[in-house]
């Protein structure tokens, strides 16, 4: 993911954590907090040390990334993301985190459906 795409100070997390509104599946939690005027979204990930150790977690983030990465024509440019990891997503494999991203953002009202129709 480009450097203008990511979300990595502590007081844009602190943000989104106290502002933003919160929307949950099994795997995955995620926050969304408006920036109107942003030419595109930002996201942050956080995979805690319980989900394993350093390969485990980084595995994640890039399953995470790249699913980001393939959704991104369809997800509204207006907000920041942080996505959180919980302890259910360690063993699953790369199409059911993009399957579990997407759900959570479907929940969330920010992907646009027809452009992931289109996508897949």
């Amino acid at each position: 993911m480009k450097k203008e795409y990511r979300v990595k100070s502590e007081k844009d997390f602190q943000d989104a954590f106290q502002n933003g509104t919160s929307y949950a599946n099994r795997q995955l939690v995620l926050y969304v907090y408006p920036k109107i005027g942003q030419v595109h979204f930002r996201v942050g990930l956080s995979v805690g040390k319980k989900m394993g150790n350093a390969v485990k977690r980084n595995k994640i983030k890039r399953f995470l990334r790249h699913a980001i990465h393939e959704l991104s024509p369809a997800i509204n440019n207006e907000y920041d993301y942080l996505i959180i990891a919980r302890k259910d997503i360690v063993n699953r494999n790369f199409y059911e985190i993009k399957k579990s991203l997407v759900h959570v953002m479907k929940i969330a009202s920010i992907i646009d459906i027809k452009k992931l129709e289109e996508l897949q």
